[in-house]
């Protein structure tokens, strides 16, 4: 069956090759949560299938010291109560490595068609999924069925492209000839084999599980290296759901289904660190934080690792022929998922002076009023709003906001605010809190602050706000750089300086196309230039380093024995 898993999606899997040289737009799977895409019956069959998760044990039949754990809780306010095996890590261990040469050997076009039906699979589950992330990131429904469902699985997809695309440039076997006389050639059989660099980690993180873990998932599966996966303990469903449908195809297709394994700790008694520092590990992905993300690239030296940390995402505002387009797509980038993407800005810099526009010069207190009104208007009707901006994930980030708006006091231009959804009454809402700066007040801005928190720095100049900018991603570093402006010398300059600190640079955003989004197949996420992340998802390096090359070569024979 292997095999006929990639000739069923060999032509899936030579349009992503194509998509990821050209970087054109492309996708696998609907993003639409459409009943004429999905079926009539998938909406409810996939609430229905995450209703019968509540409350309830989550079975895998794999390694379990016989205990139960978790610790979910929905930002909706419904109760989930899933249990989940607590991990034997060591049986765990240990079946991985055993599973691993029957994988390596059976060749990357194997691996890859196996990898596309897993990911297939876990389409047809989008809703059920869809469900999963809503209830333990925080995310609204549309966003949660998109990021956490589609989106994340083409992430998985270009991430196996990557993979097979690589691995094909190495030929199984060649004869090499060379002259060394007159009438002497040497010949030698040669044979390459793809050798996978070993265990794999993938550490998830608590707001975008999937869209996070794909990459890092497939990139090991289909470069021979099993995985243990090792979710938030808050955020274990969508990818327990994951791990389920990934052993159920490993097993359909004659593969033992340790080569993919679930490890859930609990906040009281973390097991990453333990986890990180076994010297079977040998690759590690992350995403989260910077001390932890710090803390692995300098403790686990046995593994390769790869993280995705904090950064501060900067705006520069210097000119627009597009006023009202300008402050609708900040208003929107600011409230979407209540800020909790790793993408959302949250420093912008305004000239002191005030910005040249289609409406006439607009002052800094004008922009920081209009700005604050956009934001209002964007999340007027409680439901809409609820959909906007999800839930808040984690209850440190509401004591945050708080925090940051008693001690601006008087700098605070839009309050935060609690909102109430007409369905949840129980789900933790906040509304955006933009407050106000000067470019000295590093000490204020100049750390991530995760959630919907925002700084409008008024800046001496645009000179002044591009230098401050550079601080920023050279000691914090970012995901993202937007910047607004008409003058093409001015934007050359901060080209450059996005060129040279590493960062994704948005320009003149004004429609519906965000600073936060970022596409499979197209964008890069994160360069691993600067102090935000070591890697990048996805490009050649994120792929090629989890594998190596290993040879064979021997004389070729002339018929009779003797040598040539």
């Amino acid at each position: 069956m292997s095999h006929e898993l990639f000739m069923r999606h060999r032509e899936t899997l030579e349009r992503a090759i194509a998509a990821v040289r050209t970087r054109e737009f492309f996708a696998v799977f609907p993003e639409s949560p459409s009943r004429k895409v999905y079926g009539e019956e998938a909406p409810a069959a996939g609430q229905q299938a995450f209703e019968a998760r509540l409350g309830r044990p989550f079975e895998l039949d794999q390694p379990t010291t016989g205990a139960w754990v978790g610790a979910e809780e929905s930002p909706w306010g419904i109760e989930l109560g899933i249990r989940y095996p607590a991990p034997d890590v060591d049986r765990m261990i240990a079946a991985a490595r055993a599973a691993l040469p029957a994988w390596r050997d059976v060749g990357p076009e194997v691996r890859a068609g196996v990898c596309l039906e897993i990911l297939t699979r876990l389409n047809a589950r989008s809703f059920e999924m869809a469900y999963a992330v809503m209830h333990t990131t925080g995310q609204g429904f549309a966003m949660a069925f998109q990021a956490g469902g589609p989106h994340a699985q083409d992430r998985g997809v270009e991430a196996v492209a990557y993979a097979l695309d690589l691995q094909r440039r190495v030929p199984a076997r060649t004869v090499w000839a060379r002259a060394t006389g007159r009438d002497r050639v040497e010949r030698f059989e040669k044979e390459y084999r793809i050798v996978p660099h070993g265990l794999g980690l993938v550490v998830g993180c608590s707001t975008f599980p999937t869209w996070n873990g794909y990459p890092s998932l497939f990139a090991d599966l289909a470069t021979g290296n099993p995985v243990l996966i090792k979710p938030h303990p808050r955020v274990v469903l969508p990818l327990a759901l994951t791990v389920e449908v990934a052993r159920a195809v490993l097993q359909e297709a004659g593969f033992d289904p340790a080569l993919v394994q679930l490890v859930v700790d609990t906040p009281e008694a973390p097991l990453t660190r333990e986890l990180a520092q076994r010297p079977e590990i040998r690759l590690i992905d992350f995403t989260g934080s910077t001390a932890f993300g710090d803390w692995l690239e300098r403790h686990a030296p046995q593994a390769r690792v790869f993280t995705e940390k904090a950064g501060v995402n900067c705006v520069i505002l210097h000119s627009t022929d597009n006023y009202r387009g300008m402050l609708a797509n900040l208003a929107f980038s600011l409230s979407l998922y209540s800020g909790q993407m790793c993408t959302t800005p949250q420093d912008i810099f305004i000239p002191a002076g005030g910005i040249a526009t289609d409406q006439g010069p607009k002052s800094f207190d004008e922009i920081a009023s209009d700005l604050a009104a956009a934001i209002d208007r964007l999340l007027a009707d409680p439901a809409r709003a609820g959909e906007i901006l999800g839930c808040i994930q984690n209850p440190a980030t509401l004591e945050r906001i708080e925090r940051v708006q008693q001690a601006a006091g008087a700098d605070v231009v839009r309050p935060s605010s609690a909102l109430e959804h007409p369905k949840f009454p129980k789900a933790r809402i906040r509304t955006p809190l933009l407050v106000r700066a000067t470019s000295g007040q590093l000490d204020l801005y100049g750390e991530e602050l995760f959630g919907p928190i925002a700084f409008l720095i008024e800046a001496d100049d645009v000179d002044d706000a591009i230098a401050r900018v550079g601080q920023l991603l050279a000691t914090r570093g970012a995901l993202t750089l937007l910047a607004h402006s008409t003058d093409a010398g001015v934007m050359a300059r901060i080209e450059q300086l996005a060129l040279e600190r590493g960062v994704a640079l948005s320009e003149n955003l004004t429609g519906g196309v965000y600073v936060n989004q970022s596409a499979a197949f197209s964008d890069y996420h994160a360069t691993g230039v600067n102090p935000a992340a070591n890697a990048t998802l996805v490009d050649e390096d994120f792929v090629a380093s989890r594998y190596h090359i290993v040879q064979r070569r021997r004389p070729v024979r002339e018929a009779g024995g003797a040598g040539s």
